[in-house]
């Protein structure tokens, strides 16, 4: 059985990844994203229940916007209904919405320099970021945490600087979220984009779960094939849109630890009712009623 990188997490988060690698390789856990719109958080779940009669085991929320707190509580709530918890961040260093995570280009050299205005932004952004997760800590909530997600795309700001630069980067939040904040309660999970650049990996001691996005509409075999020549971690496919039949990622030897539907028009409009009915009644998916 693996171990958490984190030799001091909490037991809920050692039980969590305990069932995540129990269930890798022979079942495939469901996760919705959620709409992170202000009123229509629950647009995905609702229409799941509505559609489909089941929801899905994880849930899958983000700091967008500053909404940390917004955030906890959903988690909280999601938590309290027995389900598994994953955040991930779009965020600039001055700003906060998607548009900066993408347009914004900090001066890397100055980022990593304590003392200076850019690394006084990073660590105050860190700082809101340790608050509501540290409640999320205090009540035994387990997060699987997935920042500077598709950083090898290089799209977002901390992909930018290249691969040497990321490393670094992840290694620092890692350290200060860790060492620093003692967030026991984070399961860390690098997240890829669908093209998986081996030398961006930052190493085993850094992270639990390794993955990867793909919005192709295929298996993303290719993706997983590249992830197995760099670690044996457990692999997740943590951003999708249509998906694929379970007899499909079983067929192409890709069954992932979990998928996650992104939100709003990438879970409804690119799979529908049927398919996702198809998909959620399959006993290899673990689904929010399954977890109990």
């Amino acid at each position: 059985m693996a171990e958490l990188v984190n030799k001091n997490a909490t037991k809920e988060a050692r039980a969590l990844y305990d069932f995540i690698c129990e269930n890798f390789g022979s079942r495939i856990i469901s996760a919705a994203q959620e709409c992170p719109g202000h009123r229509h958080h629950d647009l995905e779940m609702n229409w799941l229940y509505e559609n489909v009669g089941k929801l899905p085991a994880m849930r899958g929320l983000d700091f967008i916007h500053d909404d940390y707190f917004g955030v906890v509580r959903r988690a909280r709530e999601w938590n309290a209904r027995g389900g598994i918890v994953t955040i991930c961040w779009h965020t600039g260093v001055v700003g906060n919405t998607y548009p900066d995570s993408k347009e914004e280009l900090p001066d890397f050299d100055r980022l990593f320099e304590s003392g200076t205005e850019e690394n006084r932004l990073l660590m105050s952004r860190w700082e809101r970021a340790r608050d509501a997760i540290g409640e999320l800590k205090d009540a035994g909530i387990p997060v699987l945490w997935r920042p500077f997600h598709e950083f090898d795309g290089q799209w977002f700001w901390w992909g930018k600087g290249g691969g040497e630069v990321f490393k670094k980067l992840w290694r620092k939040m890692y350290e200060t979220f860790t060492f620093e904040y003692k967030l026991d309660n984070l399961i860390w999970v690098l997240g890829y984009s669908g093209e998986v650049k081996k030398d961006w990996y930052p190493g085993d001691e850094y992270c639990d779960v390794v993955g990867s996005d793909n919005y192709d509409g295929t298996t993303n075999s290719a993706a997983w094939k590249k992830l197995k020549e760099i670690t044996k971690k457990p692999l997740a496919f943590h951003e999708v849109g249509p998906l694929r039949p379970i007899d499909d990622f079983v067929s192409d030897g890709c069954l992932w630890s979990w998928f996650m539907n992104w939100h709003t028009k990438y879970l409804i409009e690119d799979n529908g009712a049927e398919v996702m009915k198809m998909i959620y009644d399959d006993p290899r998916v673990i689904t929010l009623e399954g977890l109990h």
